[in-house]
């Protein structure tokens, strides 16, 4: 897996920062990488520049790579960062820059409208607007009751050839599997994917394409976030979705937004990030195409298409504790479990 990391990254290097807006003004300039995805997060964008005047520069990351090529980047630029604002779509890996020094403190004060829980104590970053994992299932093929909901069973051989999942190594797939491999340990989650293997899982390159291959009736049922559900709802497709049981409950992944340690315009940094911290970012992400959670305690009567889910609360992944290790044992983990294709 050392070589799809380290072509994410010379493809990101390749790129460059695409701009939201033109404009080489440094001190009305600010750049940002942004994993989550860019039909919903560069109109937002957009937006901050027209209200502010700050020109924004963006990275964005590709579906295949998700977070992983954004960090990669980050951590090979940490003496000279290109960067001023990391908005990430999950948190693990924003823990994992957390922990490595890459990220600088800064407290807005829009921040306290959260709960500590969607917070680092010292001030790195702060969670907002969060998505479900979920598992989707094509209608015409199965009729929700019947789909698995303990992910365990997914091993069995009457759902062979039934399931998709996405490549693990990445966005909030890569999340998940932290979440598992807290819940049950290497050992079993390593038997696990081993044998959703054998059992002829689809693998493929990102949540969106989990959704796709199973609208599709390729697929009888996949996991995905609910945001990628949400689209395929919304276009009429075939499909329905619930929660995978788990002990910890519901599992909701925020975004993340963190100021970059040495950025080269913090205050221009600051000022994003307060924005998207803003009561209006959470309302429009809910009430867009990705039907986003807000996470502010301001904003908790705000409907989302999610509400009704049985057994949803609202519950962040924990804290994962030296979290650099912690994604380098567990990429040899799925490696190992035969995960890379």
């Amino acid at each position: 897996m050392k070589g799809v990391f380290a072509s994410a990254l010379a493809v990101l290097l390749a790129v460059g920062a695409g701009g939201c807006g033109g404009g080489q003004d440094e001190a009305q300039t600010v750049t940002v990488y942004t994993a989550l995805d860019r039909v919903h997060s560069e109109p937002i964008l957009k937006d901050f520049e027209r209200q502010t005047g700050i020109r924004v520069q963006c990275v964005y990351d590709t579906e295949a790579a998700k977070t992983t090529g954004l960090v990669n980047r980050l951590i090979a630029r940490r003496d000279h960062p290109d960067c001023d604002v990391l908005w990430n779509n999950e948190s693990v890996q924003t823990q994992r820059l957390a922990a490595e020094g890459l990220l600088a403190p800064y407290v807005s004060d829009q921040a306290g409208r959260f709960d500590s829980a969607y917070r680092d104590a010292t001030g790195l970053w702060t969670g907002f607007a969060g998505r479900l994992r979920v598992i989707i299932c094509n209608t015409d093929l199965i009729d929700p009751a019947d789909v698995p909901a303990r992910l365990a069973d997914w091993t069995d051989p009457a759902w062979r050839g039934k399931a998709a999942i996405a490549r693990p190594f990445y966005g909030t797939t890569l999340t998940h599997m932290a979440v598992l491999h807290d819940q049950w340990g290497a050992e079993r989650l390593k038997a696990f994917l081993e044998a959703l293997r054998a059992n002829d899982v689809a693998v493929c390159d990102g949540n969106g394409h989990v959704r796709d291959v199973v609208a599709a009736g390729q697929r009888a049922f996949g996991l995905t976030d609910t945001d990628d559900a949400l689209g395929a709802m919304k276009d009429g497709k075939p499909v329905a979705v619930l929660l995978p049981e788990s002990h910890t409950g519901a599992i909701l992944i925020p975004n993340t937004v963190a100021l970059i340690a040495g950025a080269p315009h913090p205050r221009a940094g600051q000022r994003l990030i307060d924005y998207l911290l803003s009561p209006e970012v959470e309302r429009r992400l809910a009430a867009s195409r990705s039907g986003q959670i807000p996470l502010a305690g301001d904003l908790a009567d705000v409907a989302t298409p999610w509400d009704d889910l049985a057994g949803y609360e609202r519950k962040t992944v924990a804290v994962i504790d030296e979290p650099g290790e912690a994604i380098g044992r567990l990429v040899d983990l799925l490696t190992a479990a035969g995960m890379t294709e």
